[in-house]
């Protein structure tokens, strides 16, 4: 019988992600990631967040229901340096951070597999809505959308690597929400009806600007609202309150919305347009990743996304570096933001992605 552990957010996918690997025979071992500042104090609450201590309580709960056996791995230091310390240095470049990305690169499918098999575990596993196969005509494992478009997580996942694949179940990938929560409820977990998280688990009130002010003891200091050409349309409050694409909250009256569509940090100035000039027919990526081939050896057409929610857009994908790819579309796309993923599929199929730069 293989050993699994099943990485535990409290919620009710990753429970039903336990059931079922039970449920096919496996041996699964329930384990929940504390990346609280210090263990029994809750850094991360509210109930739109995960990782606190209720959600520790509630998989612990669901794990007993189940009689499996359930760790708590502190994981803090590795969360700081993999996670937030990415997420702070990236908006002092005045890029948009992916904080989830990171999560699953460098903690969940990094981390946590490395302690996994430290322990005696075959697998791991998560409540992810996705898919894993092989290929036997390319002996590559390959990353699928998961069957409900609407929790497709496929976007958050491109990152993993070949050993990664390998080694990782995702149950949920052919299920559908509904489907998970009924499950649930049929077999008495308890959080069967538990919202979903939603916000980034260490800024849970989403003010990033001064979870960043208190994290570096460093104030960002206010510089000029400026036009492309360099006119000075008024103050900003700090580089750090700003991404690529935003409207709202910028303190000033014109004729017509404008929106952020440059943040430059060496002059401490962002740049305001038209909406018109946030589209772009060509993005670039660095450190990229592919998972259905080794390499782009020639231009490919695909389907690429810029954003979660970003529906796939029609591309030519080519791969111009060992750690680059540009891709351009058929049709301008709005608001490709620096820091953000740039995802390429060929249908259900992850081709690979990278940071857009």
């Amino acid at each position: 019988m293989k050993k699994t552990l099943i990485a535990m957010s409290g919620g009710v996918d990753s429970s039903v992600a336990a059931l079922l690997v039970k449920q096919a025979g496996g041996e699964p071992i329930g384990v929940t990631l504390a990346l609280n500042e210090t263990p029994g104090e809750e850094l991360f609450h509210g109930e739109k967040t995960c990782c606190s201590v209720d959600d520790i309580n509630d998989a612990r709960r669901v794990c007993a229901r189940l009689d499996i056996p359930f760790y708590v791995f502190n994981f803090k230091e590795a969360f700081k340096e993999e996670v937030i310390d990415r997420f702070i240095s990236t908006y002092q470049r005045g890029e948009t951070p992916n904080p989830c990305i990171d999560c699953n690169k460098h903690i969940k499918f990094g981390r946590l597999l490395q302690r996994a098999r430290e322990i005696g575990c075959d697998t791991i596993c998560t409540g992810h809505y996705a898919q894993v196969e092989y290929d036997e005509a390319s002996g590559r494992y390959l990353l699928k959308k998961g069957l409900d478009a609407q929790k497709d997580q496929s976007y958050m996942l491109y990152s993993l690597t070949q050993e990664q694949l390998a080694h990782t179940q995702f149950p949920l990938g052919g299920l559908t929400k509904p489907q998970v929560r009924a499950i649930a409820e049929e077999n008495g977990l308890i959080n069967a009806r538990k919202r979903d998280s939603q916000d980034i688990c260490f800024v849970p009130d989403g003010d990033y600007a001064s979870f960043i002010e208190r994290a570096t003891g460093t104030l960002f200091p206010p510089g000029d609202f400026v036009s492309p050409n360099g006119q000075v349309y008024g103050t900003h409050k700090g580089i750090i309150h700003y991404t690529i694409g935003q409207r709202k909250g910028l303190g000033l009256s014109f004729p017509q919305p404008m929106y952020v569509t440059k943040i430059d940090t060496q002059k401490n100035q962002v740049t305001l347009a038209p909406h018109e000039a946030l589209f772009s027919a060509t993005v670039t990526a660095r450190e990229i990743n592919l998972i259905a081939c080794e390499s782009l050896t020639a231009p490919i057409r695909a389907q690429v996304k810029l954003r979660y929610r970003h529906a796939p857009q029609p591309a030519l994908v080519e791969q111009t570096g060992p750690d680059a790819l540009t891709v351009t579309f058929d049709e301008s796309q709005r608001a490709a933001t620096p820091g953000q993923a740039l995802v390429v599929y060929d249908g259900d199929t992850v081709i690979g992605g990278g940071v857009i730069a």
